[in-house]
């Protein structure tokens, strides 16, 4: 299967800030047909680090698709403008999840960040928010 044009709506959860952290991805093609979700408990963590865990995640599932263009669309402004330069990334444990992150999508030709609003992005966040509450219900 060979997808050229992948759309990947990110999220991450965390109760308490640090706290349990959840993801969500939610990855389609260009028809909008939701070729692969992804709904994880990652274990404490902060809001931000879970916001990058699961942009490494979608870039981690995308990669057997060999897109030419991706679009990413996220509800976190601090991701989005950090991948795009516009905030400088002054938090060390940031700092390695943003260094990781760049070097996988320097792997593509095309890369395109998002930022909307949390109301558009609310499968990915229903996902990362139904990971924590699964792992928080079975302890």
């Amino acid at each position: 299967m060979n997808l050229v044009r992948l759309f990947i709506y990110t999220d991450g959860a965390c109760r308490g800030n640090p706290g349990e952290g959840g993801i969500g991805v939610v990855i389609k093609d260009d028809e909008g047909n939701i070729i692969k979700r992804i709904s994880r408990y990652i274990g404490r963590t902060t809001n931000n680090q879970a916001e990058y865990t699961a942009l490494l995640s979608a870039l981690k599932s995308v990669k057997d698709y060999n897109p030419e263009y991706l679009k990413i669309h996220s509800d976190s402004e601090l991701l989005v403008n950090q991948m795009g330069g516009i905030y400088s990334v002054k938090n060390a444990t940031i700092y390695k999840l943003y260094s990781k992150a760049k070097e996988m999508i320097n792997k593509y030709l095309n890369v395109e960040f998002e930022h909307i609003p949390r109301e558009k992005n609310r499968e990915a966040d229903l996902l990362a928010n139904n990971a924590l509450d699964r792992r928080l219900k079975s302890h």
